[in-house]
């Protein structure tokens, strides 16, 4: 495995990621921001922030897919969510555990979570990007 993660000593366990991810592969997998349209191009979970997440995750694990890769090999996330507040993540993470289920597995990679005043369309409450390193 190219990607192997770390909580060192001195910093919180998070729990929904790990602080530090250590990448030994060489080709190197950059995933753009998804956002919760499907395949069609149509809008998922208008309105519906888990939903949306759902669909952001799972469209960034097609995108893995396609360069030969999976979350497992996520070095790091990005997450940006609109109008973020803290009371948002039980839904942030209802529709991260809705993915993962379907996904098989766990995304658990460094992530960082931004507060964003729009994206590309009003319709759009998050965007999801990944690096991903694969041999």
């Amino acid at each position: 495995m190219t990607i192997t993660l770390l909580n060192p000593e001195g910093l919180p366990e998070i729990g929904a990621y790990h602080q530090v991810s250590v990448a030994t592969g060489s080709k190197l997998v950059f995933v753009a921001g998804q956002v919760a349209w499907g395949a069609a191009g149509d809008a998922a979970g208008e309105g519906d922030l888990a939903a949306q997440v759902e669909q952001c995750y799972l469209n960034v694990g097609t995108a893995l897919s396609g360069a030969g890769a999976s979350f497992d090999d996520v070095a790091k996330l990005n997450v940006h969510v609109v109008d973020w507040t803290p009371d948002k993540m039980p839904l942030l993470m209802e529709g991260i555990a809705r993915a993962a289920a379907k996904l098989g597995t766990t995304p658990a990679a460094p992530a960082t979570l931004l507060g964003v005043a729009a994206l590309d369309v009003p319709e759009h409450l998050v965007e999801i990007e990944a690096t991903a390193v694969i041999d």
